[in-house]
């Protein structure tokens, strides 16, 4: 099953696509492959991982301290999120 979660962080996107994949990986998720879409004028943004227990996606925001929550979806569930936040933030991959 895919899982989506929200983080709010207070560092910028590259520090935080990093602290989002260590703290997947402290929780057991082994990273296969990763990716990061941000809008570089909004203070957001998603990244995707697949791993070994399935597809995440985090939607990161802007927030005083570094906090994750993490929920297991149904697929139809995981690409309408994926969908709506690029879509929101036409986001380009960095």
């Amino acid at each position: 099953m895919p899982y989506v979660g929200f983080v709010r962080s207070p560092h910028g996107p590259v520090k935080t696509y990093e602290l989002i994949l260590r703290e997947l990986e402290r929780n057991g998720f082994s990273i296969e492959f990763s990716k990061h879409h941000w809008a570089g004028d909004l203070p957001f943004g998603l990244v995707m991982a697949e791993t070994n227990m399935g597809e995440v996606a985090v939607r990161w925001a802007l927030g005083r301290e570094f906090t994750m929550e993490l929920e297991e979806v149904d697929k139809e569930t995981y690409d309408e999120f994926v969908e709506d936040t690029i879509e929101y933030t036409n986001a380009d991959s960095g």
